[in-house]
């Protein structure tokens, strides 16, 4: 089948070719040593694939946030030396300062990391300047990453309109899981969303109800949508001045047949702190003083049965306070059930966002999701049905 964009298959020959590839190198460190290297896993497959095919690798990445000025902070020279050990490569340095005659340098099959992109001020401007500074160095272009693909920026979106323009392995991963999750998916589908604010996700909703099935509403966002039915939350995280939206959110839902899932029994404490005293309670048992933390065992078993009736899962968000146990059980339980369903090939389980991802990988079972994205904004932003320039500029 077609796909809407053009991939590495439809590259031709690229020996001895400069391939500009956007990359994700934004990774954690500290004293010198990166603290997760998942992103640069992440990168091995296309650097990889175009270097054996015998093209020049130019790797543009941001790091941080230098406020368009070089500063030996956010230099990704102190990237270079980890991401030669994930590669099993040799990955050279190019410093802006001379970028042209180094480049001349390289031989078919090399592979170097350009200086950050948001050391110029025009980067993140999108400034055609810009633009024609990094393309003066390419031939082809590859965006491999997604997580920058919301933004408009010289490195992400302004050089696809003026070099041949790829999607690189893990983009071309990425955009199939999301085509198949909320795009073109498999019906009956279900959306989790948690997290502890309906505010951070008000479009994620309006726009879900509109295409999944379920729309199962966990994390503190839940005791906001309780609030606004009449229920006495007690000392819970509440958005009580957020009523009328969840109304009408559940009203829109009505008219899609998008049936909302809200908990029935919850797991409360007096206490926000690891293993407190806790009850079990029916929603509409929550004292004054306690704090609903967690979706109850009951209601987590219906959401189970729920998702043997689906075909397809989203997910983002956590269903309760899930870094202080014992609040981490509803979440952990419910993507086990997914992950099981997953394994079994009745379901296609698509997650993504930050907290997401660590929930998952809590809970033991990300490796049995169908995908999870890495990525927090661009995700998010999809989720919400919004245009992503990045994506878009790579369309045929």
């Amino acid at each position: 089948m077609t796909k809407p964009f053009k991939t590495l298959d439809d590259m031709g020959d690229v020996q001895g070719k400069r391939v500009l590839v956007r990359e994700d190198l934004n990774v954690p460190m500290a004293e010198g040593r990166v603290t997760d290297d998942t992103r640069l896993r992440a990168t091995v497959a296309t650097v990889g694939e175009l270097a054996d095919k015998g093209a020049i690798v130019l790797v543009l990445a941001h790091f941080g946030r230098p406020k368009g000025l070089p500063s030996p902070e956010f230099s990704l020279s102190q990237v270079v030396k980890p991401y030669s050990e994930v590669l099993g490569r040799e990955v050279r340095y190019i410093d802006w300062e001379g970028a042209d005659d180094a480049v001349a340098t390289l031989e078919p099959g090399d592979i170097a990391v350009l200086e950050n992109t948001r050391f110029f001020g025009g980067e993140e401007t999108n400034d055609p300047t810009v633009v024609t500074r990094f393309a003066s160095l390419g031939d082809l272009y590859v965006n491999d990453a997604f997580s920058a693909a919301h933004r408009a920026h010289a490195s992400t979106e302004g050089l696809a309109h003026v070099l041949p323009a790829f999607a690189g392995r893990a983009m071309e991963a990425e955009l199939d899981a999301l085509q198949k999750a909320l795009g073109e998916p498999e019906h009956p589908v279900a959306a989790v969303v948690g997290g502890a604010k309906v505010s951070s996700k008000l479009d994620v909703l309006r726009h879900l109800v509109t295409k999944v099935d379920h729309l199962i509403i966990g994390g503190g966002m839940a005791n906001t949508f309780l609030a606004a039915r009449g229920v006495d939350v007690g000392k819970s995280l509440c958005e009580h001045e957020l009523a009328s939206v969840c109304e009408q959110i559940m009203e829109a839902a009505d008219k899609a047949n998008c049936t909302v899932h809200l908990p029935y029994d919850v797991v409360v404490a007096k206490e926000f702190k690891p293993n407190p005293a806790t009850r079990t309670v029916n929603v509409h048992e929550v004292a004054a003083d306690e704090m609903i933390l967690d979706v109850g065992p009951a209601a987590v078993e219906s959401l189970g049965d729920v998702l043997k009736n689906c075909r397809t899962l989203v997910w983002n968000g956590p269903l309760g306070a899930f870094e202080t146990p014992p609040f981490d059980k509803a979440t952990v339980a419910l993507a086990k059930t997914a992950a099981a369903l997953t394994e079994g090939g009745s379901l296609v389980s698509v997650a993504g966002g930050g907290d997401t991802v660590a929930a998952l990988n809590h809970a033991g079972v990300a490796d049995a999701f169908t995908f999870v994205s890495t990525a927090g904004g661009a995700f998010l932003e999809w989720m919400e049905g919004k245009d992503l320039p990045g994506v878009a500029a790579l369309t045929r």
